[in-house]
């Protein structure tokens, strides 16, 4: 029980990493390009890790492809594009309120009951957090719709990320290969946005998030940066093949629910680290609305 706890704690703190890497790359890389790259990565990481084959029930490839397209494709892509459109910390702390879109549906298919009159209050104490995060915008009193509605829906995205990954765990599967075959229809269903993104020129408005180049001299360009390279091996191999298998053993042994209401602890990480790496500031108003955000966490899920 003890290692469960634990190997959550250090899943959370590379995950609440993971936002200030993004920012960074994203100087360079679109968000699709940075997609495609951190999963590729991720799903050669696993396979050299536990190369054999595991006998998959058929009908469980359709878990394996909403896992994929809920957690990976949809969650991760407008996570690296809301980051494009407000800072780091304010995605991480939209995107802490996971475990509330988890805990409800899993009442509304499995269930089970976590919406109680403490979970509400909980939930309606973290929107008003986050209201306050969306106004922080460094020097001025605004608001910053894109990002903040992006990180929102991906935050949905992982709720229901949470019941195909209950679903999954109940088979047994070997962690690192159910992890892999996630990672693989995740790739499939990116083939079609790249295809897409290849169309997209470098000076357009949409290059920032589907453009994807195979020009010569840019990528010999960014590739050529020695941070680019370490930023996309920590989140292919540390932050997504570790993290993913690491959270989905955690889920599986203590809870897909309980385990969740950890990643209210990932702004404080980002919002540090945020701080030195990216020099983002943290503001009254921003410190304000990610310590409300965390206390409506923290009632909704305490028991």
């Amino acid at each position: 029980m003890i290692k469960s706890y634990l190997l959550a704690a250090v899943t959370i703190f590379f995950w609440g990493i993971t936002f200030v890497c993004t920012k960074s790359l994203l100087h360079d890389f679109s968000a699709l390009e940075l997609l495609l790259f951190r999963f590729v990565v991720a799903y050669l990481g696993l396979f050299a890790i536990y190369p054999k084959r595991e006998k998959f029930i058929p009908k469980d490839n359709l878990y394996f492809a909403l896992a994929g397209l809920t957690g990976v494709v949809l969650y991760q892509y407008l996570e690296n594009i809301a980051i494009n459109f407000t800072t780091a910390s304010n995605v991480s702390v939209i995107v802490s309120i996971c475990p509330m879109f988890t805990a409800i549906i899993a009442q509304i298919f499995f269930k089970e009951k976590h919406v109680t009159v403490k979970f509400i209050i909980g939930f309606v104490i973290s929107m008003c957090g986050i209201f306050l995060v969306s106004l922080n915008n460094n020097t001025k009193f605004s608001i910053n719709p894109k990002g903040d509605i992006l990180a929102l829906l991906a935050a949905i995205s992982w709720g229901f990320y949470s019941l195909f990954i209950s679903i999954i765990n109940s088979r047994r599967y070997n962690l690192f290969a159910a992890t892999r075959r996630i990672f693989f229809f995740a790739v499939l269903f990116m083939i079609p946005l790249v295809l897409l993104g290849m169309r997209i020129p470098q000076d357009s408005a949409l290059a920032g998030t589907m453009a994807f180049s195979f020009d010569k001299t840019l990528n010999v360009m960014r590739f050529s940066k020695a941070l680019n390279i370490l930023n996309i091996l920590f989140l292919g191999l540390i932050a997504s093949g570790f993290c993913f298998s690491a959270w989905n053993k955690v889920c599986n042994e203590l809870g897909t629910v309980k385990t969740s209401t950890g990643l209210y602890m990932i702004p404080v990480i980002t919002t540090v680290f945020a701080f030195f790496f990216l020099k983002e500031p943290i503001t009254l108003m921003g410190a304000a609305g990610t310590l409300i955000t965390i206390t409506g966490l923290f009632i909704s899920s305490r028991k």
